[in-house]
């Protein structure tokens, strides 16, 4: 019976079974267990300790703001944990062309249609989700779209700012710690470096016209996004 009740009520707020994790309660249903798997199969510690950290600084921030009480926690908690699967290390996830919020968007699709009982994820639901993936480095875009995109998206930023500076102004310090005691940074900053310069040298195509073109530019001999950018195609237009 609990399997069927933790589908049944996985847009219900409040009405999930939880557990904590590092001190933050999050919702518990098999599908979020199923997400924390495939997350751990497919991504490096550092990666999937970036991803954790930023569902559960996401899930204390929603759980302290009126604005996010009535979200889809099960999809808030999936989207999250599953938001990096474009930076996968093993499998087929990530593309060759595409954007890796993308891939991630598109994994995330995948496995809630395989994974998901399908009178739980309809097409909205599923697209309430593939959006929450794609947006996540968007903010000012997610911070105007549902709860569940932007409560997703400033989680994940949260993992950026600390606590000082994350959105909303509730995230501790002690939660905080917590959290990146039980699953550590592991060399954020050069990680990030290193995750970004991948993609820019691997597929530089999909880089051009979002942030990861700031580490090509910075940082890989050769990169360039001349004749890619918006002003050089207005330039090269009809008049």
């Amino acid at each position: 019976m609990l399997l069927g009740l933790c589908g049944v009520l996985a847009a219900i707020p409040g009405e999930l079974p939880t557990r904590v994790i590092a001190g933050v309660t999050v919702p518990d249903t098999p599908l979020i267990t199923k997400a924390l798997e495939f997350a751990r199969e497919h991504l490096s510690d550092f990666t999937y300790n970036h991803v954790i950290r930023s569902w559960l600084y996401g899930e204390f921030l929603c759980s302290q703001l009126p604005e996010f009480q009535h979200r889809d926690v099960e999809l808030h908690a999936i989207t999250a944990i599953l938001h990096d699967m474009g930076w996968a290390i093993s499998g087929n996830l990530v593309s060759t062309d595409k954007r890796f919020e993308i891939d991630g968007a598109e994994a995330t699709r995948k496995f809630l249609m395989r994974e998901g009982r399908k009178h739980d994820w309809d097409k909205h639901r599923l697209q309430l989700a593939w959006d929450t993936v794609a947006l996540h480095t968007t903010i000012s875009i997610a911070m105007e779209k549902e709860p569940e995109v932007k409560g997703c998206a400033v989680g994940i930023m949260s993992d950026f700012l600390g606590p000082e500076k994350a959105y909303g102004g509730v995230l501790t310090k002690d939660v905080w710690e917590s959290v990146k005691k039980e699953f550590p940074r592991l060399g954020f900053r050069k990680s990030i470096n290193d995750t970004m310069c991948g993609l820019c040298k691997t597929k530089p195509q999909a880089t051009y016209d979002n942030f990861a073109a700031d580490f090509g530019t910075a940082y890989i001999e050769g990169y360039s996004r001349a004749g890619t950018t918006v002003l050089d195609i207005l330039i090269a237009a009809e008049d």
